[in-house]
Parts: structure tokens; sequence; C-alpha cells
């Protein structure tokens, strides 16, 4: 399977030997890689189906050093790919032969707990899991979860804007994190938000979140943390129809229950994670809910009655309610290895990541299950269900001729019909690679361009993570040309200056 990147310089590489010695008089001792066989790790993320070794691995320590580095990458035209733990599921740190690697792993401190202000200033390469669990003997917790907490870091979750099973509620990155420490390619040090809830001027955080790794390469981050609720049950409902189970979604939220998470899973999901967890699921059902409900104990009780009404209205078969926390985490620890549950009973899947409205659940479903016949591959349905994000598990063996370029096209296909169905190309994985040729099918060509001014406006040369998310790879110098076709000047009626 190939993509288009962009051409190496060969001028840098031949001037690879005297970069890796500059690098080193800048992070020195173990913070420099450079052997083949030692890059090897580094070659690709959690995408593996792409694979490119990099030029030079260089892992810093402070942001001193990752200053340095940047300011001398850009002095001298080299790429730069920042990479946190290398979870991407979208191929966002995929490196490039002419590039240095940038990782963030060594960035592991929690600087700052501040109870007062119910905030957290950690480093990027702290793990998601790590701050919930330095707050957790307070009573407080960081909310956005992704399957992958226990090993995906902050600064990751900031560049791809993660979410996981309880952001319905509590809200993705985005909405919790409120300031960063920003290195910009030049070198320059930016501090942006802080402490408080709101900041004056314009939202940078929110463009910072999200961005890929685009625009700078953050080397510290300000998060809020929650209190944890005084109760919070869980309910698995089964279904015999996958449709029965979107239309229960519809009518939860509908009836405006906004649960702390609300997942689903089809029947491979649930027979894969069963027999990997043991968490009880019904074996015998179409479809799987798994609803939590958070608050105090008289809400939760009331609300537990209503949802298990709704979900009866709606054809249950069986619901079973939490009644102690290991019992709740134990539904939750089938639905978060999920990922690997599936990867038990395939030798490869590609895993997908779009998002559509609530309502068009059922559409999209069936969809899906054309595709599935029309391309000759099995799938596994595991998603968000309370806010549209799907996770389609493409199953495949990269070792049969073809069947990875008919998952590629399948999961292609299945990213355009979220489209079509008034959704998105990404919830939470980013565009990255995977689906950057996309991009297209969803933004027009001045969309496109807008977004790269801002781009540009961050990374003029276009040296930080080229490559990803824009499908034309053109420089920022291009974005400003007029373009003249036969003489004639594009709307000639404007007044020009």
């Amino acid at each position: 399977m190939t993509i288009m990147m962009p051409a190496s310089d060969q001028t840098v590489l031949d001037r690879r030997d005297a970069i890796v010695a500059d690098l080193r008089a800048i992070v020195p001792g173990e913070g420099v890689i450079s052997s083949a066989a030692e890059m090897l790790p580094y070659e690709s993320d959690a995408l593996t189906a792409y694979r490119q070794p990099p030029m030079v691995v260089v892992l810093p320590e402070t942001t001193e050093q990752v200053s340095r580095v940047l300011k001398y990458c850009f002095d001298n035209g080299i790429k730069v790919v920042p990479r946190g733990s290398g979870t991407s599921l979208s191929g966002g740190a995929l490196p490039l032969a002419d590039a240095v690697l940038l990782g963030l792993s060594k960035f592991k401190r929690i600087r700052e707990i501040d109870f007062d202000n119910r905030v957290v200033v950690t480093e990027p390469g702290v793990t998601n899991l790590a701050i919930s669990q330095a707050v957790a003997h307070a009573g407080f917790y960081y909310a956005p979860d992704p399957s992958s907490q226990i090993a995906c870091s902050i600064g990751g979750n900031i560049a791809e804007n993660s979410g996981g099973v309880h952001c319905l509620k509590y809200g993705m990155t985005t909405n919790n994190v409120l300031g960063c420490e920003l290195v910009l390619m030049s070198g320059e040090v930016l501090r942006i938000g802080g402490k408080a809830p709101e900041q004056a001027g314009y939202d940078l955080m929110g463009i910072i979140t999200g961005s890929e790794g685009l625009l700078g390469v953050v080397t510290e981050v300000t998060v809020r943390i929650l209190r944890k609720p005084e109760t919070a049950r869980a309910l698995m409902v089964g279904f015999s129809q996958v449709e029965a189970a979107g239309e229960c979604v519809a009518r939860v939220i509908g009836a405006g229950i906004i649960p702390g998470g609300m997942e689903m899973m089809d029947r491979p999901a649930i027979h894969a994670a069963e027999a990997f967890v043991n968490a009880g699921y019904p074996l015998d059902v179409e479809a799987l809910l798994i609803i939590e409900l958070d608050g105090s104990s008289i809400e939760v009780d009331e609300l537990i009655k209503r949802v298990e009404a709704i979900a009866l209205g709606c054809g249950s078969t069986t619901c079973r309610i939490s009644g102690s926390e290991a019992e709740r985490d134990l539904f939750w620890a089938g639905r978060k290895a999920a990922f690997p549950a599936v990867g038990r009973i395939s030798p490869d899947y590609i895993c997908m990541d779009g998002t559509i409205p609530r309502g068009a659940l059922p559409r999209a479903l069936a969809r899906i299950r054309e595709l599935s016949e029309k391309y000759g591959l099995g799938v596994a349905n595991v998603f968000h269900a309370g806010d549209g994000n799907l996770h389609p598990l493409i199953l495949y063996d990269a070792n049969k001729p073809g069947e990875m370029d008919k998952a590629e096209a399948f999961g292609a296909d299945i990213l355009r019909c979220c489209v079509e169905l008034g959704g998105v190309l990404t919830g939470e994985h980013g565009v990255g690679i995977e689906k950057r040729d996309l991009m297209p099918h969803m933004f027009s060509e001045a969309d496109l361009s807008q977004q790269q001014r801002l781009k540009c406006a961050f990374d003029a040369q276009g040296l930080l993570n080229p490559g990803k998310v824009f499908p034309t790879l053109h420089r920022c110098a291009e974005l400003g040309r007029v373009h003249v076709h036969g003489g004639r000047l594009p709307f000639p009626d404007l007044p020009r200056f």
C-alpha cells in the first residue's frame, strides 16, 4: 500500500552525519538515536500499514532543548515530525526519510496539582490515565478517557482532540484543556491560556487542540480536573436488532437524559470482547448498549428507571444494572478492550473513525453491512453511540494478496458515507494520512486553502509534520497567488490595490 508523501530533500540527506552531530550537541547523552536498528520502533504509529524509518530520532527532555532543536531545523530547512506515545490510528506520526522525528516521551512529569483551581499542569508525555491516578486520592479525575488511555499521552490527545467513552457528557479534550506551552517551528516559546476557565482574545487553544502537530510542539499542558460524581451506575442493555439499539440511543437523548457514557457494540464485537474479558455480556443479542448514569444517588435511581422504560419500549431483550463499582468497571472493561479483543479473531484490522448524526445510525450500519458484502470482508462495530462517533473495525488478512487494498477501499467508502449522512470524516482519531485524500469530499478547495493559511501563519516554511491532513502538497507561498486564465483575472469587477 503506497501513499504520496513530500519528496525527500537530497541536500538534507547528504548532510545527515553533520545534522546528527549537531543534534547531539543540543540533546546530549541518549537523546539522539541514529542507527537503523534502534529507529525501527519509530517507523510507524498505530496505523502500522504505513511505515517509513526517520532520518534521525531526537528525544529532548526540556522545553529549551525542544526550542533549540526546532530553531536548528528551521534555520537549516529540515522537516520535523512530532510524536507522542505512537498510539495514533491515523498515521499522524508517520516519519519522513529526510525529517527529524521529535519524540516527547521523556516529558513525563506532572508539574503541579492545584485542587483549589481544579487543574493539573503536566508535561505532554504523561499518559492520560496517569492524570486521573494522580488526583484520585482527593476524589478528582480527568474526564476524557480514550480506550488507549493506559498508553496514550496527553500531548497526543491534544494533537488529535481525543474523546473516549465519557465524552458525551463531559466533552472532548478541547473542552478540558485550559492552556499550554507551545514551541513554534522558529524556536519561539509561547504560553497560551492558563488556569483561568476563560481567556481574553482569540481562542488559540481551540486552534491548537486537534491541529495534529502542524502548528507547534506542546511542552506543557494545563488540564481541568473534575470531582468524581457521588454515584455512577451502568446499564447493560441487549437488543435483537441493531436498529432498535439505535432507536434507544435517540430516545434517551431526546428525553433530555445525558448519560456519562453511552456505547454500542454489535454481535462480532460483543463475542470478541466477552471471550477476551469475561464481562458477562449476553451472547444472544445483535447489539449491546452500555449506558452509564452519574450524579446523586436519588438522581441516578430515577434516571435508571427512566432509561429502563425507554429501552423496554424499544424492544430490549436483556437489561442488567451494575450493583457495585467493580461490576460497573467490568462492564466498561469489555468495551475498552474491544480493539485488542478483535485482534484475536482476525489477523489484521483497520479501525475506522467517522461521525454521523445520531438519527442516521441505522442507515449508517445498514450501509456498512452492504459494503461488507461488497468487499467480502468482515466488520465489527464499536462506537460512541451517544455522539455518533463510529469505530468500524474492518477485518482482513494482509498475507492474502489484495485484501489490504480492499480493506482500505472499504474504509474510504465508510467515511464517504459518514459525510453523505451529514457527518464528518473524523471524530477523535484525526486526519493524518489515513483520511488526508478524502478531505475534498468534505471541504471545498476554498475551505482547504483557508485552513492551510492558518497552518502557514504558524509554520510558513511548512516544515512541521508535512504531508499530513492537507491533500494537496504545495507551499504556503502559492496560496497568495492570483491565477490568470486567458488573460483574464478572476472576479474582474473587484477593485484591486
